[in-house]
């Protein structure tokens, strides 16, 4: 669905409107319109445009207007360079993926919150929602915890219920826990209706593609390996997404992978084997993608590491 829908090769703009310091200066100049050039360029679709709920919110819960306008100018500025939109709400009130660098919590007991977040996405759904055919919705980035899939579920269906009064016809993708884990997707709750697209991140093996991150208690920092030692090939990638494409198919809909990438101690050649090898499993069952990230935030396609490699590299995004 999402490829005859033009989302189908995509790069994520994380760092801009969130995971940031918020100073005028980064959401007014970390992307700008050449970067969006930049990325038509590359000859992808698509941008998936991370952002957290305080760019459109003051504390008790009113609107910054100038967080909207923002959005309505990439939105043109995307139009004029062929470029869709994945609006990702990376950040709620009351809850992150990032349980050590923010401070939110309690959204899935909250009635309270979890109105806001309703609210917020009628706020984006009124006006965003015209646009059906270039920004799809993104509901929240990386639910965590298994124990939250049933609030989730219930969650999720009330938000788009809620969208559809104003965004009859957007796509919307909705991810599992696990930090949008591919082995959760078959967890998530029958899609609300047939525009509704189920989302996992994937940087499997996560030794390999995060090795050397500090910000994770998952892996030693210190351990290095080759893509070799890694043992990755294409069938450990089908085996993996075996699971969420036959939940897909059973509830008619399709899947979207909202993050993929490798960390940049990786050595450019073993990123690009990396690559070639993911991309070939998303091509055979027409998985869409968006990779993790366009620039810094440790994960940069166009940071200068991989000059030697783009070209090649840009065939496998």
């Amino acid at each position: 669905m999402l490829k005859n829908k033009g989302f189908y090769k995509g790069v994520d703009l994380g760092g801009w409107f969130s995971q940031c310091d918020y100073s005028k200066d980064r959401l007014d100049n970390f992307v700008t319109e050449q970067d969006l050039a930049t990325i038509a360029s590359w000859g992808l679709d698509h941008v998936r445009i991370p952002v957290d709920y305080n760019v459109f919110e003051n504390e008790d819960g009113t609107y910054k207007e100038d967080g909207f306008q923002r959005i309505d100018k990439v939105i043109e500025q995307c139009k004029k360079h062929g470029l869709r939109i994945v609006l990702d709400l990376h950040k709620t009130a009351g809850f992150s993926f990032d349980n050590y660098g923010e401070n939110e919590s309690g959204f899935f007991e909250s009635e309270e919150l979890q109105e806001r977040f309703y609210r917020l996405w009628e706020q984006f759904a009124e006006r965003y929602g015209k646009f059906s055919d270039t920004v799809a919705f993104e509901l929240l980035n990386e639910v965590t915890d298994k124990g939250f899939i049933d609030a989730w579920n219930r969650i999720s269906n009330e938000c788009i219920r809620r969208i559809r009064q104003y965004a009859p016809d957007s796509i919307i993708l909705v991810g599992s826990y696990w930090n949008n884990s591919v082995t959760a997707v078959a967890d998530l709750a029958k899609p609300y209706d047939d525009k509704v697209v189920y989302n996992f991140h994937c940087y499997d093996p996560l030794k390999f593609t995060h090795q050397g991150a500090y910000w994770t208690e998952a892996i030693n920092k210190d351990e290095r390996f080759t893509f070799e030692e890694s043992n990755i090939t294409a069938e450990y990638f089908e085996e993996l997404f075996k699971p969420a494409l036959e939940a897909a198919k059973l509830n008619n809909t399709s899947l979207y992978c909202g993050e993929y990438g490798v960390i940049s101690c990786v050595s450019p050649e073993d990123t690009l084997k990396w690559y070639k090898c993911i991309n070939s499993v998303f091509e055979k069952y027409g998985i869409a993608r968006s990779a993790w990230n366009y620039k810094q935030m440790d994960f940069g396609i166009s940071d200068s590491r991989l000059d030697d490699v783009r070209d090649e590299l840009l065939k496998y995004l």
